[in-house]
């Protein structure tokens, strides 16, 4: 007999905000991202057609109980990201719960190759966040000084190397301004190197059942010094046998 996980569409979204923050910590890293069966994170090179309604609703609550929603600049210009602004009935849950009405947006980039006129800066609602090198920051480079016009521009590197960015310094800088839940949603390069960091405490993760059989990117890029082993929390189906599922680190006490 075929047993299958509990629909999603039988929970209501306090009961699904209740199974993805139960037992997180402070600061908590939390990685979203949707996948085909056979491991594509992209169907014709972006993942907005994978998952359906179903991941869109998580994806939605996710944002809603976040401090700051970090992206990679690249995942920020191929996905067409406009400023975070979430929905109405998110800002309303999120006034009743004591927080600001929007997440803060943190953009990691290495060469600052973003655009201060753009939306993602001029019509934001909480001013953003650019995490980047030291030696391309705010006072080391004009991009970098007309950025700090319209975001704060953090340098998050190790003083032995201040070329790169560091990811482990990206979360502490954000957990530092109090932004203790951080929500990531990419992209496949920025993830390798949070994992090669070990500092992903979470991964929700959505199974596409579809096979894209093409060239499609990985979750995850790059190369880590070990396995990071992680262990389900839970499963959930939505429509069209969509699988919702919900990791943490092996090591963290969540039940």
């Amino acid at each position: 007999m075929n047993v299958l996980p509990p629909t999603i569409a039988d929970l209501s979204d306090e009961d699904l905000i209740g199974l993805y923050t139960a037992g997180a910590g402070e600061p908590w890293l939390r990685v979203n991202f949707v996948a085909t069966l056979d491991g594509s994170a992209s169907a014709g090179g972006l993942s907005g057609s994978l998952g359906g309604d179903d991941d869109l609703r998580v994806f939605d609550l996710l944002r809603r109980v976040a401090d700051v929603v970090l992206v990679a600049a690249g995942t920020v210009r191929d996905e067409g990201y406009g400023p975070m602004v979430l929905h109405d009935a998110d800002v309303t849950w999120r006034r009743a719960h004591g927080k600001p009405d929007h997440p803060v947006f943190a953009i990691v980039t290495g060469s600052l190759s973003l655009d201060p006129s753009s939306r993602v800066f001029t019509e934001a609602p909480v001013r953003p966040i650019v995490l980047t090198s030291a030696s391309v920051s705010a006072a080391a480079s004009a991009r970098g000084r007309a950025l700090a016009e319209v975001a704060d521009v953090v340098a998050c590197s190790a003083h032995s190397d201040p070329d790169s960015v560091d990811v482990g310094l990206v979360r502490r800088a954000l957990a530092e301004r109090g932004l203790g839940t951080i929500h990531c949603e990419g992209g496949p390069s920025f993830l390798g190197a949070l994992i090669a960091a070990d500092a992903v405490d979470e991964l929700t993760l959505t199974i596409d059942p579809s096979l894209e059989g093409g060239a499609g990117p990985r979750i995850a890029s790059g190369a880590s010094p070990e396995l990071r082993r992680m262990r389900p929390v839970h499963v959930l189906r939505g429509a069209g046998d969509v699988l919702l599922t919900r990791y943490v680190r092996a090591r963290s006490s969540i039940e």
